[in-house]
């Protein structure tokens, strides 16, 4: 076999893992930033200043936000389900740090800090957890790319040939629902009115590097035979082209129907899609090709995995942009933030026990056809992430109230309750925040060229492939890759924020 076929079969013919390990690897995004923000307070406790260099900020963030997945993904991935409690312990043993230091200035009691926390308002304007739910998912992406192609990465979490719910088939959804969290239709104010179609013709026009991307990959890959895994989207089909007519016909769905109704729009379109999976030859089709043995003659029989699993991304779409439209409901106040997480407990309890039907009653779950299942799976562990972020988040809030000054970089911020504001004749002030605007922050760089990030990564992903035998690579040597890789990318990023620069055109 040639070196291009070998990578082809070394990520093909795959079976995904199981829910439970990747719940368990979930976990680990929120655990690495309540570590990262308890550290920064700690560091403040000490020394009564946040960490205001720029190197000394960025080695701080890479490793305790990027290289323990690094290691969790690879070498460390046998006992994948003990890191959680080992981070978990560590972020403890910090804040019972804190807590004791504080206490030691202080004699108020531990039951009224808590009260004085859920009745603590936040700053509005933002919701910290959307922004670091879609850089992790950008890093994760990114880690999981090239790592894929090294054998220390689990064969288990790469993406499933037919069925089966591997790490990368999720990241896939994770994206589309990242999206869809701050589309056009979300981020418009309830007060603020326009044109039908307006955001249609925004979409139109937003996709085009989408479209860009799509066609410059494909003739890349083509001009320079690189290995591809063709049951995934087909010959020419790539997830540049899903992700771009995913977010026009979401918009065109959203101009014709309600947007407070999108959730309806979605289960209508995903149980249609499934019935004409179960009831016609659609699913023969899709597996097998129309002539049932797999052939790829002419562009739908070519791209029908790219093709079709349209239908079930679009789902995805229209039902995030709901969470989306939830998320943003006014919420000043902690206390409301934690019923907003009792409202993500229950949905994430109603999409498990639905998923676990749906896969009783139909199939199990496909990325190839972005199926039914496949839908319920994705939101329900997007939902979960997005939750450990809310939860994360506010336990550094809770801690950083009782350091006062200390702030943390994608962190909310407590502002003066309105009434006081009102009082005084004052705007709003938030409590806590010098420092934070010259506070350096990976998560901001990343944040503010996504896509470049991406971008990035895709074509050192392609160099290291083509100049490196990645498949013969011991263990000391694939991490030494992946770190060099994901440090030049997240490097980059960090310049780029420093200057204050955005690749961003259209």
């Amino acid at each position: 076999m040639s070196q291009k076929q070998l990578k082809e079969a070394f990520i093909s013919n795959l079976n995904g893992t199981s829910l439970l390990e990747i719940s368990a690897g979930l976990s680990l995004p929120p655990l690495c930033l309540l570590c990262r923000g308890l550290l920064l307070i700690l560091h403040y406790l000490h020394h009564g200043k946040p960490v205001s260099s720029r190197k000394y900020s960025l080695l701080l963030d890479f490793l305790v936000l990027v290289s323990p997945l690094l290691f969790s993904c690879t070498v460390l991935s046998p006992i994948i389900f003990f890191i959680p409690v080992i981070l978990a312990a560590f972020c403890a043993g910090i804040f019972s740090r804190i807590y004791s230091r504080r206490k030691r200035e202080s004699r108020v009691p531990f039951g009224q800090i808590v009260e004085e926390f859920q009745k603590a308002h936040l700053e509005p304007g933002g919701i910290p957890a959307i922004t670091v739910f879609r850089v992790y998912v950008n890093v994760l992406t990114s880690i999981s790319i090239l790592a894929v192609d090294f054998p220390q990465y689990p064969r288990r979490y790469a993406k499933a040939e037919t069925y089966g719910t591997g790490v990368m088939d999720l990241g896939v959804g994770a994206f589309i629902f990242g999206n869809a969290l701050v589309c056009p239709e979300v981020r418009l104010q309830p007060h603020e009115t326009q044109p039908r179609f307006s955001s249609l013709a925004r979409q139109v026009f937003s996709i085009w590097p989408l479209i860009s991307l799509g066609v410059g990959r494909l003739l890349s890959v083509k001009s320079i035979e690189y290995h591809e895994h063709t049951s995934e989207y087909g010959l020419h089909w790539n997830f540049f082209f899903t992700l771009a007519l995913v977010r026009l016909a979401a918009s065109l769905l959203l101009a014709i129907f309600p947007k407070h109704k999108a959730w309806l729009v979605a289960v209508a379109l995903a149980v249609l899609y499934q019935l004409l999976l179960s009831t016609t030859s659609l699913k023969t089709f899709i597996l097998h090709g129309s002539d049932g043995r797999d052939s790829r003659l002419g562009f739908l029989d070519a791209n029908r995995e790219g093709l079709l699993s349209l239908f079930g991304y679009l789902a995805v779409y229209l039902a995030s942009v709901q969470v989306g439209l939830w998320l943003l409901q006014p919420r000043s106040s902690v206390r409301g933030w934690l019923e907003a997480l009792r409202g993500l407990a229950l949905a994430l309890v109603a999409l498990g026990v639905m998923l676990q039907l749906c896969q009783m009653c139909t199939e199990p779950v496909s990325r190839r056809m972005a199926n039914l299942p496949f839908c319920t799976w994705v939101l329900a562990h997007c939902l979960l992430l997005l939750g450990l972020f809310l939860l994360a988040d506010l336990a550094l809030l809770f801690t950083k109230l009782l350091v006062k000054g200390a702030s943390v970089p994608c962190c909310w911020e407590v502002v003066q309750p309105p009434d006081a504001r009102r009082k005084h004749g004052e705007e709003a002030v938030q409590v806590g925040r010098q420092g934070k605007l010259s506070q350096p922050c990976l998560i901001s760089a990343i944040n503010k060229n996504q896509l470049l990030f991406f971008l990035l990564a895709n074509v050192m992903t392609g160099a290291v492939n083509i100049l490196i035998d990645t498949i013969h690579s011991k263990a000391a040597f694939t991490l030494c890759i992946l770190h060099l890789y994901m440090f030049l990318n997240c490097l980059i990023m960090y310049i780029l924020h420093a200057r204050n620069i955005v690749l961003k055109f259209w």
